[in-house]
């Protein structure tokens, strides 16, 4: 079986979703009062970040964590309206070369996973109108149906995108050296080493560093 592994933020989606994500929250008509909660949360962290003083990938973990936590035990319906909503915009604004691609996959017989550590409610939203066979995210703990209040994020990125991947299709013989992968960032690396086919997309400069020197494709 070969496989098609995309990432979202900065490749299907151009842009990074997190920002379009507080932008909803401080401006819904609703629950836009969890907002300050979760400012006042990651402002000192994020501060810490700037300053080099805390590490990215747990600096965006945090975030992610704080985010969620604001809407303390909202319950799993609601929430998973309050996604939708943004969802629904964010689905006009996919890339057309990476569906075209992704469309020429599926085509071709391609398994395709979209991966990413976006929370996976939202990408099942972004992506109601396009098909993958399989959707990884970052999961939002619920509990009878409600929120599960301050419990961890299971944030997936760099090695964890790898470890899902890999228990996802472990029962499957993989032709890796035909298979496709395509991300932005740097912390895409594992991934798109994996496969023969690796194409970096829109990428940022150490991965374009990266991409140049393995001769890799690049779209922009």
């Amino acid at each position: 079986m070969k496989v098609a592994i995309f990432d979202f933020d900065g490749t299907l989606f151009p842009k990074e979703t997190f920002p379009l994500l507080m932008g909803h929250l401080k401006n819904h008509p609703i629950h836009f009062q969890k907002y300050r909660y979760f400012f006042l949360r990651i402002f000192p962290v994020y501060l810490a970040y700037k300053c080099k003083l805390y590490p990215e990938q747990k600096m965006k973990e945090y975030s992610m964590w704080s985010y969620i936590s604001a809407f303390g035990t909202t319950s799993k319906e609601e929430l998973e309206l309050f996604f939708s909503q943004i969802g629904a915009i964010m689905s006009q604004k996919l890339s057309e070369p990476m569906l075209d691609r992704l469309e020429q996959h599926r085509i071709d017989g391609y398994y395709t996973m979209l991966v990413s550590g976006a929370y996976e409610t939202l990408l099942y939203s972004v992506t109601k109108n396009v098909s993958f066979d399989c959707i990884i995210g970052s999961s939002i703990p619920y509990n009878d149906e409600k929120l599960r209040k301050n419990s961890a994020i299971n944030y997936i990125y760099g090695e964890r995108k790898m470890e899902f991947i890999n228990a996802h299709l472990s029962n499957e013989k993989i032709d890796w050296q035909n298979s496709f992968a395509y991300g932005d960032s740097y912390s895409d690396l594992n991934v798109l080493e994996l496969v023969g086919n690796p194409v970096a997309v829109n990428p940022e400069p150490r991965l374009l560093e990266v991409a140049n020197d393995k001769k890799w494709e690049i779209i922009n």
